[in-house]
This record gives structure tokens, sequence and C-alpha cells, in this order.
């Protein structure tokens, strides 16, 4: 049988996994924030733990008492299938996502759902464009990933940089980014999985090049930096080859505004250079380490599942990502987007807000594998600033 309409559904939102670290944070926000009469449902494998999470929620905000309750493992296909078929738009925060993601994503396909997930993780965004983007054209769903610290800042930001340059002409922008917090399990364990998997993203990366057209008459690519002080941050800046330039690239190949030649560098900026330095080492030795089983069965077991920062220690959080554009040997512009606790408060706020820009606004008409800022673009920014996330033009000449 064909999935309902959008509009005969009885769930605007579902939150898959709202019991997990994240899960509750992104729950807290949709309760406290969602506009009146957003149907907003909580998803996960334990119908006890979302009740316990639901009575948590409803003594902050009574209405959340109503919220429906949907029990569906991503073991058993039928259940995530019944979710997919009775929402208009499924955010997700189960990871790691290459272990767990998959029968979602197909799901909401298939059903003509649109899907938000929190990844920033290569393999598993690769994967699901060769599985489900062709069934999510036809079916009119739009696969959104990385929409929390990975990549909202760094995709709305380069968009919002790009918007304060001429038209027609090529542009060239680099992103630098700073941040403080603490990461949780399922951040880590993402990031651990990944780097085990290095042999295979680049196997499926691969494949994906050879599969995805490439815009005609228009040239997109990334930028490969070296180390140095750069004086836009005052800071040592080290390329930061994370899944944000990759969205950040898709992003301009899928939108004209970017100009006929675009290149984009990325990286992360810190102020001493013995701190750069030890962060390269330590990064090469977790991906050495993480390359054998016992030395990652031992990583792994270094956080448990469900853990995270407490509420203090998330108040401390801040991030800024800066950006610098310019227009071929013309104007200037420097940019900033900016921040809390980049991990999990901002995180949860930038999901909750991608899945209500969804299910509320007036967006391009888009579908398959399509990014934040093709997707939803200036309507999420302007989410996002009225949310306390800051958008800002620095400098101009």
């Amino acid at each position: 049988m064909a999935a309902p309409s959008a509009a005969d559904r009885p769930h605007d939102v579902v939150l898959f996994g709202a019991t997990g670290f994240t899960g509750e944070l992104t729950a807290r926000y949709l309760a406290a924030h969602a506009p009146s009469g957003t149907r907003v449902a909580l998803a996960g494998r334990s119908r006890e733990k979302l009740a316990a999470l639901r009575d948590r929620l409803a003594d902050d905000v009574p209405a959340a008492a109503q919220m429906p309750l949907l029990q569906a493992d991503v073991g058993d296909p039928s259940s995530v299938r019944e979710i997919a078929e009775a929402a208009r738009v499924v955010a997700t925060t189960v990871g790691p996502y290459i272990n767990h993601g998959d029968p979602l994503v197909a799901a909401c396909a298939a059903a003509g759902t649109d899907y938000a997930d929190l990844t920033g993780e290569p393999e598993f965004v690769d994967r699901t464009y060769l599985r489900h983007h062709a069934t999510a054209v036809d079916s009119g769903a739009r696969l959104v990933h990385a929409c929390g610290f990975d990549s909202i800042p760094h995709d709305l930001g380069a968009q919002f940089t790009v918007e304060h340059l001429p038209e027609g002409v090529p542009l060239t922008v680099e992103g630098f980014v700073r941040a403080g917090g603490s990461p949780s399990a399922g951040t880590y364990h993402s990031a651990v999985t990944a780097f085990s998997r290095a042999r295979h993203y680049a196997k499926v990366s691969a494949e994906r090049r050879r599969a995805e057209p490439r815009p005609e008459g228009r040239r997109v690519h990334g930028v490969r930096g070296i180390p140095r002080h750069e004086a836009v941050v005052d800071a040592w800046v080290v390329p930061f080859p994370t899944i944000d330039p990759q969205i950040v690239l898709r992003s301009a190949r899928a939108l004209d505004r970017y100009g006929p030649d675009f290149a984009y560098g990325h990286y992360v900026a810190i102020k001493r250079l013995p701190v750069a330095v030890g962060g390269v080492v330590g990064t090469a030795w977790l991906f050495a380490l993480a390359q054998l089983p016992p030395a990652r069965d031992f990583l792994l077991g270094r956080m448990r599942a469900g853990e995270g920062p407490s509420e203090e220690q998330r108040r401390k959080g801040w991030f800024s990502v800066r950006f610098a554009g310019r227009a071929g040997d013309g104007p200037r512009v420097v940019t900033e987007v900016s921040g809390g606790d980049p991990g999990y408060g901002e995180t949860a706020k930038m999901l909750g807000e991608s899945a209500l820009c969804l299910a509320h606004d007036d967006l391009p008409p888009t579908a398959g594998q399509v990014t934040p800022a093709a997707a939803m673009g200036p309507a999420l920014r302007d989410r996002l600033q009225r949310a306390g996330i800051g958008f800002s033009v620095l400098e101009r000449s």
C-alpha cells in the first residue's frame, strides 16, 4: 500500500532516538519551542524510557504530556517503516549512523518523508546517496544529513558569505573553526568508527564520484590548504578534513549563486602553535589505533553510550566559525557564525529547527539527498538567528 500523503499524516515531526543524550536535549528543545499546534512525537526502542522522558519534559512544559510515543527499532524494518509513513518529517539522533542509520533513511525515501540527522560520517552520507537518492527524488523526500554542528554553521555560514559577494564571478571562501566543549559518547564512537573504516570510505567515495553528476558550465572545488598563521583569526590554522567542506561544496554544486568558479578551504584555528601541532599528532595516533581491532575496542570502551557533558559543562561551551570570502581580486568580506555549546546545546537547537523548518516553512522545491543550504538555506538561517545563533558581517573591503 502507498504511504498516506503528507497532509494526512498524524505527526508533523517524529524525533527518533529521543531517549539518548542528544535525543533528550532535542526533545526538550522541541517541547519548548515548537509552534502551538505542531504535532511532535517521540520514538525509540523502549516505551518505558520514552514515557519517563515525556514525564520529565512535562515537568517543564506541561503540554509535552500529550506527546505521542512510538516504539521502533532499526532492527525491525516494519516498525521503522510505520514511523516514516506516519510523519511529515523524521529527525534522528541514533548513531553511529553507519551502523544504525540506513533502515530509517530507506523508509523515509520510500515513504516520501523528509529526513534530518546529525551525522558527521562521510561514508554513511555517500552510501545513502548511492542507495536512496534516486528513490527519494521519485517520492519527493528530502534527505538532509549533517543538521547539527556538523555541518549547519559551516554550510549556512559559507552561503551567508557568498550572499555578501558579487554574483556571476569566481569566488573563494575559507572557513576557520574555533570551539570549546566536551564530546559525548555518541560523537566519540562515531569518530573512532569512521577512522576505522577509512578504506571502506575511500571505495564508497570513489563510487559516488562516478555516479553523481557535476554542474555543467561551472567549476566547484576544494582548496588544498597548508598550515599557516592566519590574520583573519589571529591564530594558527590547520586543514580540517571533516565532512563540513564536503557539505559546503555540494551546496555550491547545487546552487548557481556560488558563481561560475567556487573554491572552499576549511581549517581549525588554534591560538598556540604547540597546541596545534599536538592536535595533529594526537589525531594521527587515534587514526592509527582505530585500525587495530584490540586498540579500537579499547578506545570505544573509554566512553559508554548515553554519556555526555554536564549542564554546567555545556553552559561553558562555545563556537565561532569565521569566513573570509573574496571575489577574484575584487571585493572581500569577513563573516562569522557563533553560538554556545557546539556539540549538544546548539546541535539540539539546529536539529530541532531543521525539523521545524522542513515541516512548516515555504522552501525551494528539492528532493533526494540535499544539503541544509540547498534544502532550507535562508529560511533555516532566519530561524537560527531568532534562536540565538549569530550570523554577522565583520569586515568589508
